[in-house]
């Protein structure tokens, strides 16, 4: 799926490559939730996180805002599986009736963390699911 960034989302994502030094595919300013997300591609998650977390800080640091990274996955259940993490994801399965609906199998004592912090996890897993692999909505079982 092709997916449309702002300015400042190219402009983020080239200043994700340079603190980083891992590649970016998708960029999305999370206003309501205060954070931007990154897509990155699959394998440099831990490029991009640097050791302790120091490239992550460094690149929160520059942009003056909370970052998020999700690792890309070439199929809609391991994207919606990563978008979910930290959360123990045990199975995803996507249903395809009058909509897309991913059901997202999660351990019971991480449901909170699939959630997050007044729904802000679930909603960017959404927002990306849906962006990257036309899935309208995830639902945790």
């Amino acid at each position: 799926m092709r997916v449309s960034l702002s300015d400042t989302a190219r402009q983020y994502l080239v200043l994700f490559e340079d603190v980083t030094g891992a590649t970016a595919v998708d960029c999305v300013l999370d206003e309501a939730h205060e954070q931007v997300l990154f897509v990155v591609a699959a394998g440099e998650m831990g490029q991009a996180i640097g050791p302790d977390g120091k490239r992550v800080k460094r690149l929160e640091a520059r942009l003056g805002e909370d970052v998020e990274l999700i690792e890309d996955a070439p199929t809609p259940e391991g994207f919606v599986a990563n978008a979910l993490a930290p959360a123990a994801v045990y199975n995803v399965t996507i249903s395809e009736n009058d909509d897309r609906v991913a059901y997202a199998e999660v351990d019971h004592e991480d449901h909170g963390i699939a959630i997050g912090e007044k729904g802000r996890n679930i909603e960017a897993a959404k927002r990306l699911a849906k962006r990257h692999f036309d899935v309208d909505d995830i639902q945790l079982t």
